[in-house]
């Protein structure tokens, strides 16, 4: 299934409290990725030992199909961390709107000194997000998928409060996924030398064919 992606940026400001989910993720992405490095290792030592060619071709065919498998078990597994960031953060908003004392109020765009950034800017985040997206989750019979993705920036540049908002569930958690996925952070949003957290919406579309 082949895919193209579409982004487009627009921001506003959020000012909540919280940080630090993108753990959940990459603990499970460490844990596969280690079991693909030591399965890689062990499929290459009996192709080397193979010395028939199409021993060796029934030999990589079961490798694929083996690694295939292995995406989609760490996919239920990053569902799992999925469900449990957001019911930790479902619980976090619910303490917040009982207290009073916490200010809500957002940061517009012509209030800050420096823009949040993503490392090596617009074109790689569209490149890391396209990479990371398991498009074989999705349940589709459209040609094109199309969902507004939030998230909020951390003081820290960490990612938090990931919402895709789309017509597609499968499409949207996948998004949610990705975006948590990310390898680096995000260079934050400065207020007169203070960092504030600061909330992205991200159109994402993906085309099936």
């Amino acid at each position: 299934m082949s895919k193209k992606f579409f982004f487009m940026f627009c921001v506003f400001g959020l000012k909540l409290i919280f940080g630090q989910q993108n753990m959940e993720f990459k603990s499970v992405k460490n844990y596969f990725d280690y079991q693909r490095f030591m399965l890689n290792n062990e499929f290459k030592k009996r192709f080397d030992k193979e010395p028939n060619v199409s021993g060796k071709i029934n030999i990589k065919k079961d490798f694929s199909e083996f690694m295939k498998k292995m995406d989609s078990i760490q996919n239920t597994a990053l569902i799992g961390a999925l469900i449990k960031v957001k019911n930790r953060e479902d619980l976090s908003r619910l303490n917040f709107q009982n207290l009073p004392q916490i200010s809500l109020e957002n940061p517009t765009k012509t209030e800050l000194s420096k823009e949040a950034k993503y490392p090596g800017g617009f074109e790689n985040l569209r490149s890391q997000v396209a990479d990371l997206f398991y498009s074989d989750a999705v349940y589709t019979q459209e040609k094109q998928l199309k969902t507004n993705v939030v998230f909020v920036v951390e003081k820290d540049g960490s990612i938090s409060s990931v919402h895709a908002e789309g017509e597609n569930f499968t499409f949207n958690r996948q998004a949610e996924i990705a975006m948590y996925l990310l390898p680096n952070k995000f260079d934050p949003a400065f207020i007169n030398g203070t960092a504030v957290r600061y909330r992205f919406r991200l159109p994402l579309a993906m085309n099936f064919e």
